[in-house]
């Protein structure tokens, strides 16, 4: 099997090598044998490929490394295409978070106004990826980890359908995997022997069930404040508010359940968390340019350092507790990727949990919405297993982020002023038609 992986100059690229070369089945199993990479940034992209190849020193029979000179190069013959763009770098995240904090609402990647003005961005070149593919690799299989994820996954499998492809597209987060190893272990059971009930959109689910050995651990979990203090989720939403929601909900949620909080803390703070990857980020890629036989090493404390400050707006708002070694590995993205293809490639039954079209997962969202939930992947791609209904407060949140994705989508393809502005100010996180208009100005929309 062949892997592109498009956007391979980014940070993280390293963590997928990496998975691939310690995975349970690795290449022995013959499940990627060859990595592309494709990077509009030529310097970064020779960082990533030195540090790929310092992994790679004294393994046996490691996936080949190959730099693609074009997108249509990377894509020709592609057997999966990993989608990992950031448009407009880190430089454009900082302005994403800034305007709008300069209007007193949210800024953030994914979330609120920032993770709107992100995906006006990236919404047109993940529909471009997509657009190659049905042209150049029509077999391929697309993972995209682009964000906002569920919007640009919405958007490729949109364009994909007049091909028949739109099952090819699968968008892939971090987030609910790491909630669950993470609920797991507070009850006390292994991560690995769990299954679980977890549904919604990219970055606004909630897990509602976690069952070992025929029971439910988690309404014992959601009783035991002491068990809750004892991870991110717990600790984040506190056990008062928890039990009375009666589930899990996955991080990002905390920017809406205590959004006061959170954006004092996020105003209060010296820099945004654009602001501190930007700077960390050119750090890094000049001293690693500068210092190539280091690169490895300087990667590796520069990664760590990126783990320990995750999220830690939303931290501080709780106290500021620091992160708990067993999650600062990485995230786990790369080992979703890794299951992911080898479910496909082997033919191997596995359960996941991914943004794919929810057919009658969410009915109110229509058949062709892109949800996460849990999925069963096999070589036929992945398919959304049953799930119980959402409750109303849920429901009428995800409802509302839909439409928001739908208007974003919109205006991103379109250029459509009107459908930003109904995009911004239909956000639960922006409070004002006047405040939306002002951020798609200042944005220069």
């Amino acid at each position: 099997m062949r892997l592109t992986i498009v956007g391979g100059g980014g940070f993280r690229v390293p963590l997928v090598y990496r998975a691939l070369l310690d995975g349970p089945d690795g290449t022995q199993r013959g499940v990627v044998r060859e990595v592309t990479l494709y990077d509009t940034d030529r310097r970064r992209l020779s960082v990533v490929a030195g540090i790929l190849a310092r992994l790679a020193e004294d393994r046996s029979a490691p996936p080949r490394v190959r730099v693609a000179e074009s997108l249509d190069d990377a894509l020709r013959g592609a057997d999966f295409v990993f989608s990992a763009v950031r448009a407009g770098g880190t430089a454009g995240r900082v302005r994403d978070e800034r305007i709008p904090l300069a209007e007193g609402v949210l800024g953030q990647e994914t979330v609120g106004a920032g993770g709107v003005l992100y995906a006006l961005r990236s919404v047109p070149v993940g529909v471009e990826i997509a657009e190659r593919v049905a042209a150049l690799a029509p077999g391929a299989w697309v993972i995209n980890f682009t964000n906002p994820a569920g919007m640009v996954t919405q958007a490729m499998a949109d364009v994909l359908e007049p091909h028949g492809l739109a099952h090819r597209v699968i968008g892939i987060c971090d987030s609910p995997v790491g909630l669950v190893r993470r609920a797991a272990r507070a009850a006390g059971t292994d991560p690995s022997a769990v299954t679980y009930d977890y549904v919604g959109l990219n970055h606004l689910g909630w897990l509602r069930r976690l069952e070992a050995g025929g029971r439910d651990l988690l309404p014992g979990l959601l009783a035991d404040p002491a068990a809750l203090a004892g991870f991110e989720e717990g600790r984040l939403f506190g056990p008062e508010w928890l039990s009375a929601l009666g589930s899990l909900p996955n991080e990002y949620l905390h920017y809406y359940y205590f959004r006061r909080e959170t954006l004092a803390s996020v105003r209060s703070a010296d820099e945004t968390r654009g602001e501190f990857l930007d700077a960390q980020q050119g750090t890094f890629f000049a001293e690693a340019a500068a210092h190539p036989e280091r690169s490895l090493e300087l990667w590796e404390r520069t990664r760590l350092r990126r783990e320990e400050t995750y999220m830690a707006e939303s931290r501080a708002a709780t106290g500021g507790w620091e992160r708990d070694s067993c999650d600062l590995d990485g995230g786990g993205y790369d080992r979703v990727a890794l299951a992911l293809m080898r479910a496909i490639a082997s033919g191997e039954r596995t359960r996941l949990i991914l943004n794919v079209r929810g057919g009658a997962t969410l009915p109110a969202l229509g058949p062709d919405a892109v949800v996460e939930t849990v999925c069963e992947v096999d070589a036929d791609g992945a398919r959304p297993l049953p799930c119980a209904p959402l409750g109303e407060a849920e429901l009428g949140l995800v409802l509302q982020m839909k439409a928001v994705e739908r208007a974003t989508v919109e205006a991103a393809l379109t250029g459509s002023r009107a459908a930003a502005l109904r995009a911004l100010a239909l956000h639960p996180l922006v409070d004002s038609p006047a405040v939306a208009s002002r951020i798609l100005d200042a944005a220069g929309v």
